[in-house]
């Protein structure tokens, strides 16, 4: 197998004189199905398409556009596996300074907001060239949204990037049918039909059986109008049941189609099936790599979508709440690829998706009605209907150990624990302990306050308590020492300087202070987001607290590492606004000292 072309020469040399289609990414390429380059071009490449890539371009040249000439059909753009302006900034707004997708992870290989960069460029290259965008970044910006590094909403990426169509989503079967409707001569602005796609045009009556959002000059003044229409989006993210989405810019109108339907199991394993290098292109062998191929090279990915329902996770409006699931011929199969590689070591990282233990469809409801526009699966509380069954998964990890050269198979990519303990034996859970976890297993309570974990999207906080009593027993039973690891969360809407008192609290009584903490980062696509931005809970509409001051921000994080010499400023204000000077002192539930007096 090898890399596709990524110059002329390798153009030439494979007897091309024109590439039907030139892919143009933010990331490093790298020819693995982790990498959403290389499964889409991959696919691109089974249907008879000839594929050239342009990785990270030179943004200020456009003479970067054209090193493969005007390609037959069009350009594809994506800004890489992560959204650009997440890449390159803290939730501080801090550049940081490292790229784990760029060579020996160096960051400046890409530009702030890459897809609309790149889109522009190429353009300017070629006037009239069809351009498609897509990826994670063009997926959560297609329709108005609000920016938090602008601090304000701005447009669909579709007007700002001068692009024709955006692929939302998984867009395996979307860039196939826009691939041949091109293919057939069709121009570019009357491919409006297409599930998975966002167009613009003047002609509304294009968009059939719709529904029309609030405008966009609406959305960008008035932020209760925001909420309704981030609304009306996130209950149309289904298949099944959601409509065509209107949004009106002047006289442009922007239309979203329904999303494309879940890929079978089959049409997964043959994503995930085709032939791939595994690498990256040799071109970054003097810089040191890829450092993000590391992290995923001897990782199994076995499902797509999640029903878990997070505020501050965008999988519902990028994969949707649909599991989809390989099958285990598929699985066994890269498993046993791992062993031929000389860097394996025997030890598969990780077998999973968005939540690893999620491999069966949320309910058989979902297969004729679609996902409930208005009922969360495992919030509040667990539905009735849910399907529990981690059966399918246990019998899948148990053929993984047993292939000749694996000597121990991990769950890195999270346990949801609510779910797991719904299971009506311990049997999953005693197979977890016993040969899957490193140590140390990570979940994600994310906080201890009702009101947050509300708003999060999240159980109540002893049901993690619950399943903790569990994990502890079960490992004292098999003569185990492992850990839990929490994850948790600071300064997300909801979250008063009183309830982050009440989690510092609670990590005192862990008697150990996380090495890492997680600050609020509002992305693209999430109810958490449009919390933060408009201050109102879209799913009630009711007003919900917003830390939003960095100074706030500061103090919510330090309390959670109130331990460190560095925060003692920052805890002792915290404590101080919150009136919690009780736990200033010298007494064992105090969180610091007083301040030493001159």
């Amino acid at each position: 197998m090898e890399f596709l072309p990524v110059n002329r020469n390798e153009m030439e040399e494979r007897g091309w004189d024109q590439v039907d289609f030139v892919m143009v990414t933010g990331d490093a390429y790298v020819d693995h199905p982790s990498f959403s380059t290389a499964i889409i071009t991959r696919i691109l490449e089974k249907y008879g398409y000839k594929i050239g890539i342009i990785a990270q371009p030179d943004w200020k040249d456009v003479g970067s556009f054209k090193i493969f000439g005007m390609p037959r059909l069009g350009f594809l753009v994506n800004s890489g596996n992560i959204d650009s302006m997440v890449n390159h900034y803290t939730s501080f707004k801090k550049r940081r300074s490292k790229d784990i997708y760029s060579p020996g992870g160096e960051g400046g290989f890409r530009p702030d907001r890459a897809v609309t960069v790149y889109g522009n460029k190429i353009r300017e290259a070629y006037k009239d060239v069809p351009i498609i965008i897509g990826g994670l970044e063009s997926s959560l910006r297609r329709l108005g949204h609000y920016d938090y590094w602008d601090n304000k909403v701005r447009r669909s990426i579709l007007i700002d990037s001068s692009a024709d169509i955006i692929v939302y989503g998984m867009g395996e079967k979307t860039i196939v049918d826009i691939a041949e409707a091109l293919d057939g001569g069709i121009p570019v602005d009357e491919i409006t039909y297409i599930t998975g796609t966002v167009y613009k045009t003047r002609d509304k009556s294009r968009a059939y059986d719709s529904i029309d959002l609030p405008d966009f000059e609406e959305i960008s003044k008035d932020k209760k109008r925001y909420a309704e229409s981030f609304k009306i989006q996130y209950e149309n993210t289904d298949s099944i049941n959601a409509k065509v989405l209107v949004e009106k810019y002047g006289s442009i109108y922007v239309v979203q189609n329904t999303p494309t339907p879940p890929l079978s199991q089959m049409e997964l394993d043959d994503v995930y099936d085709m032939e791939y290098t595994r690498e990256y292109h040799p071109i970054y062998e003097k810089d040191g790599g890829i450092p993000a191929l590391t992290e995923v090279k001897f990782s199994i990915i076995s499902s797509r979508g999640c029903f878990g329902g997070c505020s501050f996770c965008a999988l519902t409006f990028h994969q949707g709440r649909v599991i989809q699931a390989r099958s285990h011929e598929s699985i066994i199969k890269e498993g046993k690829t791992f062993v031929e590689d000389s860097d394996f070591k025997g030890y598969i990282h990780d077998v999973g998706g968005p939540t690893a233990n999620f491999r069966v469809k949320a309910c058989d409801k979902q297969l004729k009605y679609g996902v409930c526009k208005d009922k969360q699966c495992l919030f509040p509380e667990k539905c009735e209907n849910l399907n529990v069954d981690h059966s399918d998964y246990l019998d899948l990890l148990k053929k993984l150990r047993k292939i000749d050269g694996v000597k121990k198979v991990f769950i890195r990519s999270g346990i949801r624990y609510d779910y797991l303990l719904y299971e009506k034996d311990d049997e999953f859970i005693e197979e977890l302990c016993k040969h899957h976890v490193s140590g140390q297993l990570k979940l994600a309570p994310e906080h201890v306050s009702p009101k947050v974990l509300r708003a999060l999207g999240k159980p109540s906080f002893n049901i993690y308590k619950k399943f903790i009593d569990k994990y502890e027993k079960i490992n004292k039973k098999m003569e185990m020492n492992q850990f839990v690891v929490p994850y948790f969360i600071s300064s997300h809407p909801g979250s008063t300087m009183k309830e982050a008192v009440e989690l510092a609290e609670y990590i005192r009584d862990m008697g150990h202070m996380p090495e890492q903490v997680q600050d609020y980062y509002p992305t693209p696509g999430t109810l958490s987001t449009c919390m933060f931005y408009t201050g109102i809970d879209p799913r009630t509409m009711e007003e919900i607290y917003i830390p939003n001051s960095f100074e706030e921000k500061k103090m919510q994080r330090a309390l959670m590492q109130y331990r460190k010499k560095e925060n003692y400023m920052l805890v002792l204000k915290a404590l101080k606004q919150a009136g919690r000077e009780d736990l200033i002192g010298f007494d064992k539930k105090c969180l610091i000292r007083p301040p030493k007096k001159r």
